[in-house]
């Protein structure tokens, strides 16, 4: 048997600002956008078109839901982005408007910087050791 998480949904507020934030910060792509009536849409973005996963972007529609955007890993780092050039995307980051939590530091397991994306989530950027 061959199992896999295929993509997490991550809530937002507008579907247009997440993809411009996602594209124009990490360099994500959209992967699909489509139109499922009454003001719903399948979109899915990720570092790359062949990537095994993906980030379906949710609009937020209910007052709970929409309290929840940004906070659903309760304030705790909840994804972890590897790269293969932490200078490149810690620079395309900053240059987004990314807010960084200190600045990047050296573990035994690569190069880290926590950031929030647009609408705090908190995330690793990690260039993993060689």
């Amino acid at each position: 048997m061959s199992r896999r998480i295929a993509q997490i949904a991550l809530l937002v507020r507008d579907y247009d600002e997440a993809i411009a934030w996602f594209a124009r910060a990490l360099g994500f792509v959209l992967l699909e956008d489509s139109d499922h009536g009454g003001g719903k849409r399948w979109v899915r973005v990720a570092p790359a078109a062949d990537a095994a996963f993906c980030l379906l972007l949710a609009k937020a529609t209910t007052p709970e839901q929409q309290a929840c955007v940004g906070r659903q890993h309760g304030g705790r780092v909840g994804f972890f982005l590897h790269t293969d050039d932490f200078a490149r995307d810690h620079t395309s980051l900053a240059g987004a408007g990314a807010r960084f939590d200190g600045e990047p530091r050296h573990e035994t397991y690569g190069t880290v910087v926590v950031f929030e994306d647009i609408y705090g989530n908190r995330w690793d950027l990690i260039g993993p050791a060689q």
